[in-house]
């Protein structure tokens, strides 16, 4: 039996390990804290830093897995390259973790290797700098810390008076020990899309998702839909754009590519994620015929796909926390009251309860997921899928985290 070590036990690790243990896997999840929602389904856990390097390969020599699944940013990615030494199997590899997990150097393989058509950007470690490139974009402009997630720390910049706080958020919202933004000119873009792309092994060929519409609030997603109309043109170079950077970083399994299309209809390239992605989720709709960690566990396991269909249009909205809870005794203080009764009177709608076991105001505590056939209005789904959403921890999906 194949091992896997997990390094991330969030909603989607969570996922990743419901379709390695219904295939038999054996799973042990990691995680900075107890309980996370991975380790309830997995069969081990261990709870430690990862960006403790010594400490992830002391797990590692405990453990002795066979596969290694990051699944979140902070961890001390270098270590990975001497565990594929060691014949361990790195998803997607050592190489696509250590490039990804940091903007700087994707965004300069994307842009100044690969030549594709990004935002321009500059970087910046001090406020000084910060200001100098700013200057030099104008604005409005965007303002990201060079390692982070879930938007933590990212910005809207409209003037000069808002680059202080801007830059104190974005150090502020850093993971890791990585201390620099990334500064963007701001694309005015007609509409965002994610389109999940899956490497495989034994020489079969890039498969790609049907795209997948999405929005984004400070950075963070808030709902998401499939099928997502665009031209057969403009798919074509998102998916010539998210085959050449998937292949220059090697390796296999699922990739969530992020692009925005300009209202002229170009396509420009904007974020990628090496692992299943969070707008994603609305897979688990049942949008196509195999979900997006259904997808990526076969591409790590170099098991086969037959091929990837659109089965049903969906859409998916987040479910977020209207309180902060404090843990004490191993059980919440006050837990939040999940309303699914009122969510679950409709039909062909599914509702997902991550089980994260603290809160705070404005986290993702789960998604609700509503779907019809393959023609069905989108639209209407995405606003019943807010709707429902809003019901079970009255919260819109939209509120200011």
């Amino acid at each position: 039996m194949k091992k896997i070590l997990l390094l991330g036990s969030g909603e989607l690790g969570k996922e990743f390990v419901i379709a390695a243990k219904r295939a038999g896997v054996y799973v042990v999840a990691c995680d900075r804290y107890d309980n996370a929602p991975a380790m309830q389904v997995a069969d081990e856990r261990e709870v430690f830093s990862m960006l403790d390097g010594d400490a992830l390969e002391a797990i590692v020599k405990k453990h002795q897995p066979d596969i290694i699944v990051p699944e979140i940013e902070a961890i001390r990615t270098e270590r990975l390259f001497q565990f594929e030494e060691q014949g361990i199997q790195v998803v997607p590899s050592a190489r696509a973790v250590n490039y990804t997990m940091n903007r700087r150097a994707i965004r300069d393989l994307a842009s100044q290797e690969l030549g594709l058509r990004t935002a321009k950007y500059f970087y910046a470690k001090t406020f000084d700098e910060f200001k100098k490139a700013a200057d030099e974009i104008g604005f409005p402009c965007v303002v990201k810390p060079l390692m982070s997630s879930s938007g933590h720390g990212q910005s809207y910049v409209h003037n000069d008076d808002e680059l202080e706080l801007a830059f104190r958020e974005a150090m502020e919202g850093s993971r890791g020990d990585v201390k620099e933004v990334i500064i963007e000119e701001f694309i005015d873009f007609e509409s965002e899309f994610t389109l999940l792309t899956v490497t495989q092994q034994h020489g079969c060929p890039t498969l790609f998702c049907p795209p997948i519409g999405h929005v984004q609030k400070g950075g963070d997603y808030r709902e998401s839909w499939q099928p997502y109309t665009i031209s057969d043109e403009a798919l074509k170079q998102a998916q010539h754009m998210a085959d050449k950077i998937t292949k220059a970083l090697t390796g296999y399994g699922i990739w969530g590519v992020e692009f925005f299309l300009t209202r002229q209809g170009e396509v420009i390239f904007s974020e990628l994620s090496p692992r299943p992605h969070d707008t994603g989720m609305v897979t688990l709709g049942h949008t196509t015929n195999l979900s997006e960690f259904e997808l990526h566990f076969r591409a790590v396991m170099g098991l086969p796909i037959a091929g990837i269909h659109l089965e049903h249009a969906g859409a998916s909205a987040v479910i977020l926390a209207p309180e902060t809870t404090a843990h004490q005794n191993d059980a919440l203080q006050t837990p939040l009251q999940y309303n699914l009764v009122d969510a679950l009177k409709e039909d062909y709608t599914r509702i997902r309860i991550f089980g994260k076991p603290e809160a705070h105001f404005g986290r993702r505590m789960g998604v609700v997921l509503c779907y019809g056939d393959s023609s069905a209005d989108t639209t209407a789904l995405r606003d019943k899928a807010k709707r429902l959403a809003k019901t079970v921890l009255g919260t819109d999906p939209y509120m200011k985290k």
